[in-house]
Order: C-alpha cells, then sequence, then structure tokens
C-alpha cells in the first residue's frame, strides 16, 4: 500500500496541472458509474493536498475529490496524448500534461474533511494520542492506525521500530515514553526525507530469513493486527511483547 511519502510525492507531481482547466475523463466502468467525469470536466484544478494515505484534488466552485490508493493504486502524470493500453480510472487532461489515474478503488467526491490525526510526513506527532489508547494493544499495531497518526504502512512501521530498537509485539503499556518518541521521530524523519527523493537502506523489510544488519540474528515475519499485515522484526535485538512461535 503505498504510504504517506508516496502520497506527497503524488501530490507534488500534479502542481504542473494546477491553476489549469481540465477535461477529464474516466475510461474504467468502475469509475465512470460513480459520475466523476461529469462532474469535474471543465472546472479549474485549484489545490492537490496530500493528507496521511488520502489525496485531496480541490476544484473550483468548491468540489473536492479524494483518492485514496489501497493496494495498488498508482497516479502519474504523462504528456497529453501518451498512448497507453488499459483503462485507467480517472485522466485529468490538462493543456500539456495528464494525470492519470490507475486502479483507484476510492474516488469521491467529499466535503473536505481534515485528516483527524497528524501527518507524520509534515510533522512528528506527540506521543499523547497513544497513550490515550489501549494500553495493551501492540505497538506495531498501533503504529498503523490512521486514527492516531496519519500515513504511516508497514515498510516504514518496520524500519523505524527497527532503528529504535523495540519489537512490534510489545505492548504500549511496556514502551517508554522515549522509546515511542524515537519510533515516531525515525518514522518522521525519513518518510520527509523520502518525499525528496531519499530512500535509505531497508534493514528490515522484506527481508524475513535473512541477518540482521545489526546484530546478525535472523530477521522474521508474522501478520499482526485486525488486518493481518505482515510485521517484520529482528529476533536478536528486537525483543519482548509476544511474537507468534517460530
Amino acid at each position: 500500500m503505498p504510504e504517506g511519502d508516496s502520497l506527497h510525492r503524488a501530490a507534488a507531481r500534479l502542481q504542473p496541472l494546477v491553476g489549469q482547466r481540465v477535461e477529464v475523463e474516466t475510461p474504467n466502468p468502475r469509475a465512470a458509474v460513480k459520475h466523476l467525469a461529469e462532474r469535474l470536466d471543465g472546472r479549474t484544478l485549484e489545490r492537490v493536498e496530500a493528507e496521511g494515505k488520502n489525496l485531496y484534488l480541490s476544484f473550483s466552485g468548491g468540489v473536492v475529490l479524494r483518492s485514496h490508493l489501497r493496494m495498488n493504486g498508482r497516479w502519474r502524470v504523462e504528456r497529453r496524448g501518451t498512448a497507453r493500453r488499459g483503462m485507467p480510472w480517472l485522466v485529468l487532461r490538462g493543456d500539456e500534461l495528464e494525470a492519470v489515474q490507475w486502479n483507484g478503488p476510492v474516488l469521491e467526491l467529499v466535503s473536505r474533511p481534515r485528516t483527524a490525526a497528524p501527518d507524520i510526513v509534515t510533522e512528528q506527532p506527540e506521543t499523547g494520542r497513544f497513550r490515550a489508547a489501549d494500553q495493551r494493544r501492540a505497538i506495531g499495531d498501533a503504529l498503523l492506525d490512521q486514527r492516531l497518526v496519519a500515513g504511516i504502512g508497514n515498510m516504514w512501521k518496520a524500519e523505524a521500530l527497527w532503528e529504535a530498537r523495540v519489537s512490534p509485539w510489545r505492548a504500549l503499556a511496556d514502551v517508554s515514553d522515549a522509546e515511542l518518541a524515537a519510533v515516531l521521530e525515525s518514522t518522521h524523519r525519513h518518510m520527509s526525507a523520502s518525499v525528496t527523493g531519499a530512500r535509505p537502506l531497508r534493514h528490515v523489510y522484506r527481508r524475513a530469513g535473512r541477518a540482521c544488519h545489526r546484530c546478525g540474528s535472523v530477521i522474521r515475519s508474522a501478520p499482526q493486527g485486525e488486518h493481518a499485515r505482515t510485521a517484520y522484526w529482528c529476533a536478536g535485538c528486537q525483543v519482548g511483547g509476544n511474537p507468534p512461535a517460530s
């Protein structure tokens, strides 16, 4: 699933279309039934903003489109008239460029609600939201809760916990304020840098069965939380909690 930094990069790619009156098409039948083209065609794209894992496109007349990419959605910006295969969900055609949205399961017109939780890319959240949550909850699961902090996905969760030497299986009650702050700081720092193109070395994400770069122990993976998102952690330097048996 694209994480918050990916959405901020997508927003940056779409900026050249801001201020232009756009032609709108919805080639994919699953998008066409939403009647977005009828509502958006001919309007001026006034703003494109990322918040958490959402992209908000504001058009003239107070019309706002929310895009959530789920697992496989992507935004591309191409030259106008670029040949393509397949049926994108949405095409915004400007004077010289086209913004094309592929595999977009969530495209809807909204009244522009603000993200309830802080956006991890633009600010380092305080620990208070996590302390107000159920303290029996595993920190790895809590970090993916968009009501507590917006924008974190599986990759950055895994890497931040590794950097802070905190197991994803430790209950919030067993994580000190200093450790929790370190995890949030690490996530904010790396995701903010990623928006500008910096891509740090992956230490644990999708490295199950390989050696930890820090201690040499085996990296493990297992489903975690209600949605069974895969957690990655080092069995040697991220201890604690109740991870599944090997």
